[in-house]
């Protein structure tokens, strides 16, 4: 398609229509018609070609078209994904987490922090509660104690973090806080008694951060 009529493509890209055959719906609020048809930007070759999709399975994060039956709109330009087994078994692993009745709500920001050390040095616990999308709670824990080394969890419930069972990566506990977390605080939300356990509290934050390691998602 022509740069006039496709903006926004980024360079070195070109935007492609796609007549496809539907073999799947994983998840969404009405059903979808056995073909579909739709935009996707793809990456174009030295020769200005773009990748040869014939008979090649992909997986798609996209909406209805209001009023078109059978095209739908890709959420984002990266919204196809190649489709592979791995790729297959994650995202119904994910999806089937997100439709359980105790699924863990959207992170939207920190609400505070506080850290209150214990009667022995180097003892103490940071309590970072966490903003939600629907108001529900969620809060992370990070514990020291003298002579082992610091732990930390997470829940999504009024109970307390299991600090010897930290999300694993990939979970949906994983992708919400490792994707959502602000990389820093607001300088407000550190209620810690003093310059010193508000500097704790900030370091344990960034320790949870590290602990989850970098969100590679191209999708919320």
């Amino acid at each position: 398609m022509a740069n006039e009529r496709a903006p926004g493509v980024k360079p070195g890209f070109g935007r492609f229509y796609v007549e496809a055959q539907t073999l799947g719906l994983l998840a969404g609020s009405s059903g979808i018609g056995a073909s579909l048809r739709y935009l996707v930007d793809l990456p174009l070759d030295a020769r200005g070609k773009g990748p040869n999709l014939k008979k090649q399975d992909v997986m798609l994060f996209a909406r209805a078209v209001p009023g078109r039956p059978g095209e739908v709109q890709l959420v984002s330009p990266d919204s196809q994904l190649l489709w592979t087994p791995a790729l297959d078994s994650r995202l119904r692993d994910l999806l089937r987490q997100m439709v359980a009745p105790d699924a863990p709500a959207p992170i939207t920001g920190v609400r505070e922090l506080l850290y209150v050390p214990g009667n022995l040095a180097g003892q103490g616990e940071t309590q970072i509660f966490l903003k939600t999308k629907d108001g529900s709670a969620a809060s992370i824990t990070v514990r020291h104690q003298p002579g082992q080394g610091d732990v930390w969890g997470a829940s999504f419930s009024e109970l307390v973090a299991d600090v010897t069972r930290p999300p694993e990566p990939d979970t949906l506990e994983w992708y919400r806080l490792a994707c959502f977390l602000p990389p820093y605080p607001p300088a407000q939300a550190n209620v810690s008694a003093d310059y010193e356990a508000k500097r704790q509290a900030q370091e344990d934050y960034r320790f949870v951060l590290a602990k989850l390691g970098p969100c590679e998602r191209t999708h919320d």
